[in-house]
C-alpha cells in the first residue's frame, strides 16, 4: 500500500507517504506560506522516493479541525491530486494525528488534544489507544478552556492522560490535568498516514469529491460574545 497524506492545519505543513508501513516525511512550521510551498513538499517527496502519483492507492489529509484557510489548502490540494489520478481520500482528525504523535512519540495511550482555537477558544478532543492506534472516546469540540470535559469514567484517572497540541499553552486555564503536555507539538503527516492506512483497510475511504474539512467553529464571523 502507499498512500501520500498532507496536512495544513496550523502553523506546520507536513507531506508524508506511507509505503507499506514505512512512513517518509518532510515538516516545517511555515506560518502563511501553506499555499505557496505545499505542492512543491509533494512533488519533492514522491520524486525523492521515486514514487510516481499514478502509483499511489490512496491519499489522505487531515481534515480538521484547524486554521480555515489551512484546511482548505489541503483539502483542495488532495481533491485536485486524487481527480487527476481517479485515487480515493481518507479524512483524518488533526486532533487524532495529534493524539497518535502522542502515542507514537511518548507510548501515551490516553491523549488530550487540544489546538489553540483563536477567539479565547480550543479546538479538543480525547483519545485512547486500541492495537496501535488512537481512537476517539468523545466527540471533538470547539470551547472554552476553562470549560473543556473529560470522557466519562476519566479512564483511569485525570493523571493518566498526556496532553498534546498547541492548546495546551493554556494549561493553567484548561480544566483538566495532565501528567505532562506538549503545547509545542502540532499535527503531523506521518501521522495521518499511519491511520490513514488502518481506515483504508477498513473501507473509510472516500471519493475525491466527497472530501471535506471540517472546522467544529461554524459560525466563523461572528464575535465571541455573539456565539455565546
Amino acid at each position: 500500500m502507499k498512500i501520500l497524506a498532507l496536512d495544513s492545519a496550523t502553523e506546520a505543513c507536513s507531506v508524508a507517504l506511507n509505503l507499506e508501513g514505512e512512513i517518509v516525511e518532510h515538516f516545517q512550521l511555515l506560518p502563511r506560506r501553506h499555499s505557496r510551498e505545499l505542492l512543491g513538499m509533494v512533488d519533492n517527496l514522491l520524486q525523492k522516493q521515486g514514487i510516481s502519483r499514478f502509483d499511489l492507492d490512496a491519499l489522505a489529509f487531515g481534515r480538521g479541525p484547524g486554521a480555515f484557510t489551512g484546511l482548505r489548502i489541503a483539502a483542495a490540494m488532495v481533491q485536485g491530486l486524487a481527480f487527476a489520478i481517479e485515487k480515493p481520500v481518507v479524512e483524518v482528525s488533526t486532533l487524532r494525528a495529534l493524539a497518535q504523535e502522542g502515542f507514537r512519540e511518548h507510548q501515551a495511550n490516553a491523549v488530550l488534544a487540544a489546538i489553540d482555537a483563536r477567539m479565547g477558544e480550543v479546538y479538543w478532543g480525547a483519545f485512547r489507544e486500541q492495537d496501535g492506534l488512537m481512537q476517539p472516546v468523545m466527540e471533538e469540540q470547539v470551547v472554552a478552556p476553562e470549560k473543556v470535559v473529560l470522557p466519562g469514567g476519566v479512564f483511569g484517572g485525570e493523571q493518566s492522560w498526556l496532553g498534546m497540541g498547541t492548546g495546551w499553552q493554556f494549561e493553567d486555564q484548561l480544566a483538566a490535568k495532565v501528567v505532562k503536555c506538549y503545547p509545542e507539538a502540532y499535527p503531523r503527516a506521518a501521522d495521518i498516514a499511519i491511520l490513514a492506512a488502518a481506515d483504508f483497510n477498513q473501507g473509510l475511504a472516500v471519493s475525491a469529491e466527497q472530501a471535506r474539512p471540517v472546522y467544529l467553529r461554524d459560525k466563523v464571523a461572528l464575535k465571541k460574545s455573539e456565539r455565546s
